[in-house]
């Protein structure tokens, strides 16, 4: 019989991107002891290669009017924004299913106020971060800028636009003019452009391995290349996390995996409402010739941004299950798309630094799960947060280290409940 290494913890932490090492930071601070454990290295997944945006401005959910529609159309194209892989898989048809019945205005109105409010705070947050421990992570302020090469996607952002402005995002309309100067020498194909001043951009992987660093100074422990195999449990409680590096005791475990948390949830009974959506991203060497704030191509649902002296170019979702094969032709559907918006921005010249893929934790509703288990008392849940995880990193891991502390989360977190499916 092998002898297994057994490790006692206050609380055991499942994930090492944003979300859960978020989470470890703010509960670092209560003095008690904290494991993360991960199946990867810190930020493996899909916080590492992402487009790095805190965007206030993405505060419409992704199941929205018409987008079933838009999607629908995207499916006949191999290089659209959006795919589905055909499939007979009872939990993505369920998934199809609830996202369908979400798409609606009322879901959207209700959403907005939830996600601006989140993101507003964790903009907050990710100041006091850099005040408080020195972290630089390259996070800037400079707005985004929404280009479209058609008006009818311009209409569509200008109707958008009352409707931020109830919940406190800043818009800006800018007419052909205004937009090339806005680009300054890098010159743009577009009819228009609207541009959100709130909006503010960091390096992913650089923020999240710092603040890494940081909680280990702190006394928190990170084992990584471990995988869960189980868990134990008393009542309601749980007591135990098995995995392939031996057993933890723990008091309090938290469940931050992204993509692999519903997995790991069904363990416990716990049906989570995640499929994975994959997006790609591609590093290039910043060119003489750039903007110095990240930029949206609207119709090809295309984002660039600035990283130091790099740019990344970001974009797709392909719901293909927990599948990490890059799809060349997804690739050279983002390469193209730069170049009918950005003539001079040939990005075949720049010299590839990276292409990327990760897998977005996406909820039918577009909200992520944020609270405890029902039936467990000592179990929370933080995932599901889709494109927006960089943007409610910080403000998911303040609440979450509230909730094991058992102290007031600031929020209602009822729209966030891990039952509203069930």
């Amino acid at each position: 019989m092998i002898k297994q290494n057994k490790t006692k913890a206050d609380i055991v932490i499942i994930g090492a991107g944003v979300i859960g090492i978020c989470t470890a930071y703010f509960l670092s601070q209560s003095g008690r002891e904290i494991i993360v454990v991960d199946k990867d290295e810190v930020c493996s997944g899909c916080s590492y290669g992402n487009a790095g945006l805190i965007v206030p401005s993405h505060c419409v959910p992704l199941a929205e009017p018409g987008v079933i529609k838009k999607g629908m159309k995207w499916m006949l194209n191999p290089e659209s924004p959006f795919y589905i892989k055909p499939r007979l898989d009872r939990e993505l048809l369920d998934w199809l299913w609830r996202f369908r019945g979400a798409c609606n205005e009322a879901h959207v109105n209700r959403s907005m106020p939830v996600i601006s409010d989140l993101t507003f705070e964790s903009l907050h947050l990710y100041n006091e971060i850099i005040g408080n421990d020195g972290i630089n992570f390259g996070f800037e302020q400079r707005g985004s800028l929404y280009l479209c090469n058609t008006k009818k996607a311009l209409d569509e952002l200008v109707e958008k636009m009352g409707q931020l402005q109830t919940v406190g995002i800043k818009t800006e309309l800018f007419d052909q003019v205004q937009t090339q100067q806005k680009m300054g020498e890098l010159k743009v194909n577009a009819v228009g452009s609207v541009y959100y001043p709130q909006d503010a951009h960091l390096q992913p992987a650089r923020f999240v391995r710092e603040l890494a660093k940081k909680i280990i100074e702190f006394g928190v422990k990170i084992q990584s290349k471990t995988e869960i195999l189980g868990f134990e449990r008393s009542g309601n409680r749980l007591t135990k996390v098995r995995t392939t590096r031996g057993d933890i005791e723990a008091n309090e475990v938290v469940i931050a995996s992204g993509a692999w948390s519903s997995a790991i949830a069904s363990q416990l009974g716990l049906r989570l409402k995640i499929q994975a959506g994959k997006g790609y991203s591609i590093t290039l060497e910043r060119p003489k010739v750039s903007a110095n704030f990240p930029f949206m191509l609207v119709e090809k649902k295309v984002g660039v941004t600035p990283m130091g002296d790099t740019i990344r170019v970001a974009g797709t979702l392909e719901m293909a299950g927990l599948n990490l094969a890059i799809n060349e032709r997804r690739v050279q559907g983002i390469f193209k798309s730069v170049s009918q918006y950005l003539p001079d921005l040939d990005p075949n010249l720049c010299r590839l630094i990276e292409v990327w893929c990760g897998l977005r934790p996406c909820t039918p509703d577009g909200l992520p799960y944020l609270g405890r288990a029902e039936n467990f008392e000592n179990l929370t849940v933080a995932a599901g947060h889709a494109m927006i995880g960089i943007s409610l990193g910080p403000v998911t891991g303040r609440i979450a280290s509230n909730i094991v502390l058992r102290e007031d989360p600031g929020f209602d977190l009822t729209p966030l409940r891990l039952d509203r499916f069930t």
